[in-house]
């Protein structure tokens, strides 16, 4: 069987969401707005194969996603691998869940390992605490707030809207220039998303929220739900000399976008120490494992 790849367009989105709303996967990748965002930046091609969606990765050699949906997970895996097989490639998949490989290990006993990446794995924490900041642990973090409130006593959380997206632009830009995200790279292709993201928000069925203070903005916060229960947050922005601000947009956000979720999973942390430290430092209730699937 020939699989027709595709290149994913916003007119893609019925497609892809529906075989999302099959099967749901919590991993923060799993989303329609993060796949179409982040697709000219990774080569991602997508496909239905025996009512399977299937996404094609050629950014660390040849790799294909687990199959989502209602098909015959079987037979869609074998005929990925016959696709590995013709273009002399060795098989991989990327970004699976420990239930999906369980799925597969069922189908095929002993014949994939997988190695699952500490770093790619996403942070869940439960959205009443990250609202709340109740317990010792989080005591930091409220400190943080109530010094941000005293400093800035004319505050406000606001819903992003066409009113002031193009502020969140603006605060975008300093924020690029703060954190040396000019050359080509990671940091200045995630700089293209969230300037994507904020433009196509309401394309992409993704919801905004930012922070006012001293009459300027502050920081901003998308995310969207993921599966019934939990509730991603794709991107994040806060001056780091507005002390106070990072807690403060993780806390409003929570609480005015996500306080319908049981969970809110804040991403991985890309094994940067800095990002790892902070994210560790608001006590997640589990990390969201995904690995790489390979021939044993």
């Amino acid at each position: 069987m020939e699989i027709e790849w595709k290149e994913l367009g916003i007119e893609d989105e019925g497609i892809i969401q529906h075989y999302y709303d099959m099967e749901p996967v919590r991993n923060c990748e799993f989303t329609y707005a993060n796949n179409f965002l982040w697709a000219p930046f990774y080569d991602i091609h997508y496909a239905v194969v025996e009512d399977m969606l299937v996404f094609l990765s050629e950014e660390d050699g040849l790799s294909v996603s687990c199959p989502l949906g209602k098909g015959d997970l079987k037979k869609t895996v074998d005929i990925l691998t016959e696709f590995f097989n013709e273009k002399g490639m060795p098989f991989q998949m990327h970004l699976v869940s420990p239930a999906q490989f369980e799925k597969l290990e069922k189908l095929y006993p002993g014949r994939f390992q997988v190695v699952y990446d500490r770093d790619s794995a996403d942070y869940v924490y439960e959205t009443e605490r990250l609202i709340s900041l109740a317990g010792k642990k989080l005591h930091g973090k409220r400190n943080h707030i109530n010094r941000f409130k005293e400093n800035y006593p004319d505050w406000s959380y606001e819903e992003i809207s066409d009113e002031n997206v193009e502020e969140c632009i603006a605060m975008a830009e300093i924020w690029r220039q703060q954190n040396g995200c000019m050359e080509k790279g990671e940091k200045h292709n995630e700089f293209c998303v969230t300037l994507n993201a904020l433009q196509c928000r309401e394309r992409l069925g993704l919801r905004g929220g930012l922070i006012r203070a001293g009459g300027r903005v502050v920081a901003f916060s998308l995310g969207e739900p993921c599966g019934e229960d939990m509730f991603v947050v794709h991107i994040e922005k806060a001056f780091a000399d507005v002390q106070g601000a990072y807690p403060m947009i993780n806390q409003q956000f929570a609480e005015h976008e996500a306080s319908g979720y049981k969970y809110i999973n804040r991403e991985e942390d890309t094994g940067e120490e800095g990002l790892r430290k902070a994210k560790l430092s608001y006590d997640p209730v589990f990390l969201m494992e995904k690995g790489l699937v390979t021939e044993g």
